[in-house]
């Protein structure tokens, strides 16, 4: 607690303000979340609360108060009678703004993630409120309407909304429970196929998001990007809802979090940061794709999105739909242990609707066209193609983004690297190791750059052999759609990735190249479909290589007409292509999930990476109190931060060796690791330990 000089009043009274100034009649202490990222400092702090700010100082309020000498913003908790302090309370210096923007929900909400996750409240408040509009806040707000009061679903509601979910067995009793104001919780595999209207699935969560408005909560549904908020968006049609994405800009983004905060409307959707919206009495929570990496928060406490929601809906008693065409070992993990229900398609609904499936290297490709295992394009994908160009759209999906994101020696094929020596910081000469990133291709005219330091690489040449030449090692989306541009020289060819996303196309035909996620909804749904490049997504190094890869194909698979072709160059006995061709995203999870648990590996398991200097990872260690059955792994040397590219001094100021440690308890112990490392945190920040130790648990990539 902060404290002004002077005496000290009894335990459990306020002493009167120094200078002449009036505290407030009544509840004068306000507890005070003060903006510090100082984790032995993440606690309440008491503040006198002058009479002149009694009326503005609300609870939720955003105010400033001196802490350690220094002005700083904060939110308002509460109010008090009382402090426990035995000091003099210093005042609450201004409020900044009455409006309360942290409601009690969504306070209890930021700390129990920051307690899963060993971070702070301050760091999860940065997540969950945007930064205040002091204009927008002033605009004069429409009356908020009166809450209507649970109610019962009408029969028009019901009924259109089980005609979405006919489909779906268990369907109807997820609807029936959420009419009845019940807290259902289940994990949805969604049908692929695209028709008229676009994807099916945005109908579907438009239809729950309406019978629970009907029965008079609110509703929230979160997905991964900017194209998925506006297929619910436009499925959701005259429903009163606002969107929630970081393209609005911050003005209007904050305007709309008004909206929602004040009342104005029930229903949200929106991509990650969403998750924190103030829906008043939420009745419904959904997170779409909950295997996207673009769930998972890249700040600090590095929550994700379907672990938030999940604690939301069981703090408010609010039903919990994890929807999806594949699943993830975490949603499957749900299931198992019985906190959700599975709510899968009719078989016969889902032959109707899946595309064709076929292996490039199965059996009998591979005895009509024996270079199929080896042609990145085997003959039967270029059938393929033809065939579909004949009825319209043909997707291409390309797991590498760019033109040749890699390259090799000509001769011994040895991995092109950079050369280059970064200048030392305050512009010294170049000195110490060479940059060592890899070598690419932006154009087939380019010369080769780094994709680490940016610099052009024209006069390189192989360290092992002395050959100036290079080949492809991995083939990027762009210069694919070169390649068949070529070789279909009367059909156009559209990208869409990073350099830009296409959030649709027409019925015409074209060929679409596309990197994962990436892929635009074809009017009617595509023709046909080629999966390029598998082993560059199986062959990955990390624990949910196979997992990944099997979303990102039902993703582009389900953007399909139904029965139309689908060609993944893959081998046809692998898990994940023979999930793919069967349709069934179910049983490989809980193989999956199975598999893991036998292992030691999350979900089964709660783990936890310490990343840093060697120094600071081994003092973090040292202070850890680990719960009983922890295991230490590592610590193992990771590679330093990548230069951004046309920044090549940006990792030159701190080359010292990095590490990384795990640690791995039993799932039912994964609290106590929070706070042990909690704990740790704290120790070294109170001892003003120099160098930080990034804390991630259960981080989403593993490798």
């Amino acid at each position: 607690m902060t404290v002004d000089p002077g005496a000290a009043p009894r335990s459990g009274a306020v002493a009167p303000g120094p200078g002449g100034r009036a505290a407030a009649a009544s509840a004068p202490v306000a507890r005070v979340v003060v903006d510090t990222p100082l984790p032995h400092l993440d606690r309440p702090f008491d503040y006198l609360v002058p009479a002149t700010l009694d009326e503005q100082a609300v609870p939720g309020c955003r105010v400033r108060v001196r802490f350690a000498g220094k002005l700083v913003d904060g939110y308002l908790l509460d109010r008090a009678d009382s402090s426990e302090h035995r000091g003099r309370l210093a005042w609450l210096e201004r409020v900044v703004s009455p409006e309360p923007v942290l409601t009690p929900e969504i306070a209890r909400l930021a700390r129990a993630v920051a307690d899963r996750y060993a971070g702070t409240l301050p760091d999860v408040l940065r997540l969950a409120i945007p930064p205040r509009h002091a204009r927008v806040e002033a605009e004069t707000a429409d009356p908020a309407p009166q809450p209507p009061g649970r109610t019962d679903p009408d029969r028009e509601t019901l009924e259109r909304a089980a005609r979405e979910w006919a489909d779906y067995p268990a369907g109807g009793f997820f609807l029936a429970a959420l009419a009845d104001g019940r807290a259902p919780r289940a994990v949805w595999n969604a049908i692929p196929g695209t028709g008229p209207d676009g994807p099916r699935w945005p109908r579907c969560v438009a239809a729950a998001v309406r019978v629970a408005l009907a029965a008079g909560r609110g509703a929230l549904v979160v997905v991964p990007d900017g194209k998925d908020v506006d297929l619910v968006h436009r499925a959701l049609g005259d429903m009163p809802h606002v969107a929630l994405t970081a393209d609005l800009g911050p003005a209007e983004r904050y305007r709309r979090w008004l909206r929602v905060l004040r009342g104005g409307v029930r229903a949200v959707v929106g991509t990650r940061a969403a998750m924190f919206a103030p829906v008043h009495d939420l009745g419904l929570a959904v997170i779409w794709d909950d295997g996207d990496d673009l769930h998972a928060e890249p700040r600090a406490p590095y929550p994700h999105a379907r672990e938030v929601l999940a604690l939301r809906a069981h703090q408010t008693g609010a039903a919990l739909l994890v929807g999806g065409y594949a699943r993830t070992a975490e949603a499957t993990r749900l299931v198992a242990t019985g906190w959700a229900r599975p709510i899968t398609p009719d078989r016969t609904a889902l032959r109707a609707a899946a595309p064709r499936v076929r292996p490039s290297g199965d059996d009998a490709e591979l005895a009509r066209d024996e270079a199929a295992r080896a042609a990145r394009l085997p003959n039967l994908a270029w059938r393929t193609l033809k065939r579909g160009l004949a009825d319209g759209p043909v997707l291409v999906q390309v797991p590498r983004r760019g033109y040749l994101p890699a390259l090799a020696c000509r001769s011994c094929r040895a991995p092109a690297r950079c050369g280059h020596s970064p200048a030392a910081a305050g512009g010294a000469r170049p000195s110490g190791p060479s940059c060592g990133g890899p070598l690419a291709l932006r154009s087939g005219h380019a010369m080769p750059y780094c994709r680490w330091c940016g610099r052009v690489a024209g006069a390189w040449r192989c360290p092992a052999c002395g050959d100036a030449g290079v080949r492809a090692v991995v083939v990027g989306a762009r210069r694919t759609a070169e390649e068949l541009g070529r070789a279909f020289p009367a059909v156009p060819v559209r990208t869409s990735g990073r350099d830009g996303v296409l959030a649709a196309v027409g019925p015409e035909p074209a060929l679409v190249v596309a990197t994962p996620g990436a892929e635009p909804v074809a009017a009617g749904g595509y023709a046909a479909a080629v999966l390029l490049d598998g082993w560059a997504l199986l062959g990955r190094p990390d624990l949910r290589a196979a997992e990944e890869t099997l979303r990102r194909w039902m993703n582009a698979a389900a953007l399909l007409r139904p029965h139309a072709e689908l060609v993944v160059a893959a081998e046809a006995a692998l898990a994940p292509t023979q999930a793919l061709v069967r349709w069934d995203p179910v049983t490989f999870s809980e193989r999956e999930l199975a598999e893991r648990a036998e292992l030691g590996f999350p979900p089964a398991v709660r783990v936890a990476t310490l990343t840093g200097v060697a120094a600071a990872v081994q003092e973090m260690t040292a202070a850890l109190d680990l719960p009983p059955g922890a295991q230490i792994l590592g610590p193992v040397p990771v590679d330093p931060p990548r230069p951004r590219p046309g920044e090549p001094d940006a990792g030159a100021a701190d080359d010292r060796p990095r590490e990384r440690l795990m640690v791995r308890v039993p799932g039912a112990r994964g609290a106590e690791l929070a706070r042990a490392l909690k704990a740790a945190s704290a120790v070294r920040a109170a001892r003003r330990s120099p160098d930080p130790v990034q804390v991630r648990i259960d981080p989403l990539e593993l490798a």
